[in-house]
Parts: structure tokens; C-alpha cells; sequence
């Protein structure tokens, strides 16, 4: 009995540890090639473990696609958390969140392919997650008194959805990030370069804390 005590714990540990292997080397081939391209084979080759053990786990790749979107927004949140937004004064939160939410998506490309894949496939993989809302619901919740307490303080105007805000914050880092390809060729003019990125962290900043702060 004391021996399957003992091993108990570490077959707990190289399950997780098989799991986030199967989930790092996922994330990469959907990130590449979109949950219409991405391959169960490739991602057995990226992970170097059994395809069999993939599918021990997650019966399809829909469902591993759904996991991987899943661990995609707990990392974003997490990481949001850190920042210790409800800690600074009203309008340095803001542009904490709006600094954030930029240099993240900037960090992290590969979370814009799952969003772009996601969104092709009209979200039914995150409607179907029962953690959907969990996972996003604190951050509105917070950036919601966040509003109040500027409002309070006369700092910030009233009226304000954060969620309509948020969106705002994500969209103009999302769309900017996401097109940046498109939009360098059209403009005539690198949109990536350092400068550039600097230049527009700085209008982010100013149109969101504009359209808060009480004029």
C-alpha cells in the first residue's frame, strides 16, 4: 500500500508534465497553421511523445485546439494579475493595462494566431469551454472599479463600460499587430520598427486615457 502511495505523486507529476509538452508543442502548430492546417502527427514529432498518448488526453484535435485556447487565456490573465492594477492611482492603471496589453500581444504572436483561428471558426471551441467566462469575467470586475474609484475621485468620467473599454484597449493593439504586414505596404512605411512601435504605444495611451479622464 505505502508503495503505491509513494508512486502515486510522481505519475500525477508526469502526467502534467506530458500534458503542458502536449500543449507548448500544440499551441505551436496552431499558431503556424491554424486548426484547419495544424496535424496530430506534427504535433506527436514537436513533442517527441506517442500519438497515442495525444489522444490519451484529448480525444480529438477540436478538443485539444479548445485546451490550448484555454491555456492561452489563463496565461494572459495570470499574467494580468501580477500587474497589481486596483494598487495605483485610477489613470496609471489604465496605462498600465493599455502598456500591458501591448507588449504582450507584441510578446506573444502566437496568442493573435489562436484568436485569428478562433474568430475564422465564429468562437465554437471558447463557447463550448466551461471556463469561458472565469477566465475573463475578474479582469472586467476589476477594471470596473478601477472606473469607479476615477469616478469617485473626479478623475474619470461616468458612464464608462469596461467592457466596452477593454475591447477598445485589445482591439488597438490587436489590429494593429495583426495587420501590421498589410498596413506597412499600404502606408509605405515599416509600422514594426522600433520607433514605430514606440510611436504607437504612446497614441494608445493617449486616445484610451483621453476618452476617460474628465475633461
Amino acid at each position: 500500500m505505502s508503495n503505491l502511495k509513494s508512486k502515486t505523486p510522481v505519475k500525477t507529476r508526469d502526467a502534467e508534465r506530458s500534458r503542458a509538452v502536449i500543449l507548448q508543442a500544440a499551441l505551436e502548430e496552431f499558431a503556424l497553421f491554424g486548426l484547419g492546417g495544424a496535424r496530430i502527427d506534427r504535433i506527436a514529432e514537436r513533442s517527441s511523445l506517442n500519438k497515442r498518448l495525444i489522444y490519451y488526453y484529448f480525444s480529438d484535435k477540436d478538443q485539444l485546439f479548445q485546451a490550448v485556447l484555454e491555456a492561452a487565456y489563463e496565461k494572459i490573465r495570470e499574467s494580468e494579475q501580477k500587474l497589481n492594477l486596483q494598487s495605483l492611482l485610477p489613470s496609471a492603471a489604465i496605462r498600465k493595462l493599455v502598456e500591458f496589453t501591448w507588449n504582450y500581444y507584441l510578446e506573444n504572436p502566437a496568442f493573435l494566431s489562436l484568436l485569428n483561428s478562433e474568430n475564422l471558426h465564429k468562437a465554437r471551441h471558447i463557447e463550448d469551454s466551461p471556463n469561458a467566462l472565469t477566465l475573463n469575467s475578474p479582469l472586467i470586475e476589476l477594471l470596473g472599479e478601477i472606473l469607479e474609484k476615477g469616478r469617485a475621485s473626479g478623475e474619470f468620467r461616468g458612464g464608462i463600460d469596461p467592457v466596452q473599454l477593454y475591447v477598445s484597449i485589445a482591439a488597438l493593439s490587436y489590429f494593429y499587430l495583426s495587420n501590421n504586414a498589410t498596413l506597412s505596404v499600404i502606408f509605405g512605411r515599416d509600422l514594426m520598427t522600433p520607433k514605430a512601435q514606440s510611436e504607437r504605444l504612446s497614441h494608445m495611451c493617449e486616445v484610451i486615457l483621453g476618452y476617460v479622464l474628465r475633461n
